[in-house]
């Protein structure tokens, strides 16, 4: 039977790393709509950048808004990814990945902003109709990704709160440095 609701994910369902993420999102919230919600906030909130906006770094090394929009949309495929493995009940060890060499290795700064919410949107919309259509033993079953125990739930949870970490670097670093 589907889950109606998608339960915060306990402390011992992901390493204490990820509990920055998951705190970001709100207790009592029903995932499936914040997630839906987050996707059409960060859209309309960059969507109006213009060329020049969207190539901006709040900082000398830092990524550019688009590459941040690339790297939401990689790590979200990646989360997912492995919760669609462990909510399958595959048996594998996922590996680590490197954000910033996936960030390197893109070319996000050759595409349009446009061209990435819209591929963001996509992706997000693909996590949604698989988190929704989840029962409750998939979202507790746990795999072992980056050679840590992590739940399918805690997975999904990571992938809001990674969006609302990025969102409010956006409003904080980036936005008013565009005026």
């Amino acid at each position: 039977m589907i889950a109606t609701t998608i339960e915060r994910p306990r402390a011992d369902e992901h390493v204490e790393y990820f509990g920055r993420y998951i705190s970001k999102v709100p207790e009592n919230v029903d995932l499936i709509s914040l997630l839906r919600d987050q996707a059409m906030e960060t859209v309309s909130m960059l969507q109006g950048l213009t060329p020049a906006q969207a190539d901006f770094a709040y900082a000398p090394g830092k990524w550019t808004i688009k590459q941040v929009v690339g790297h939401i949309a990689d790590c979200e495929r990646i989360f997912v990814y492995r919760a669609l493995c462990f909510a399958r009940q595959d048996k594998v060890e996922l590996p680590a990945f490197d954000e910033n060499a996936y960030v390197d290795n893109a070319n996000f700064q050759e595409r349009t902003l446009a061209d990435l919410l819209e591929e963001f949107q996509v992706v997000r919309s693909a996590t949604i109709h698989f988190a929704k259509n989840l029962d409750a033993d998939s979202l507790t079953r746990v795999g072992i990704a980056s050679k840590n125990p992590i739940s399918v739930r805690a997975l999904l949870y990571i992938t809001a709160g990674h969006e609302r970490h990025h969102v409010a670097l956006f409003r904080e670093r980036y936005l008013p440095g565009i005026g």
